[in-house]
């Protein structure tokens, strides 16, 4: 999968390769998902964790139960 088809913000690698990994390639799909459910994702951090939650909100969707 190139660089272009996904919408997930600048993140460090390990958090990007765990998202991928997950099958999350769009920001879309992590309002079907808890921050807690990400956070457990193998390289995910506050920091990686902060990003996608100011992407979602730029866009106007949020984590579930967010």
């Amino acid at each position: 999968m190139g660089a272009d088809a996904t919408d997930l913000p600048k993140l460090a690698a390990p958090a990007r390769r765990a998202l991928l990994a997950a099958g999350y390639t769009r920001l879309e799909q992590l309002t079907e998902v808890s921050e807690a459910e990400v956070m457990e994702l193998h390289g995910m951090g506050p920091n990686a964790l902060r990003g996608l939650r100011e992407a979602l909100e730029e866009r106007g969707l949020s984590f579930r139960g967010g």
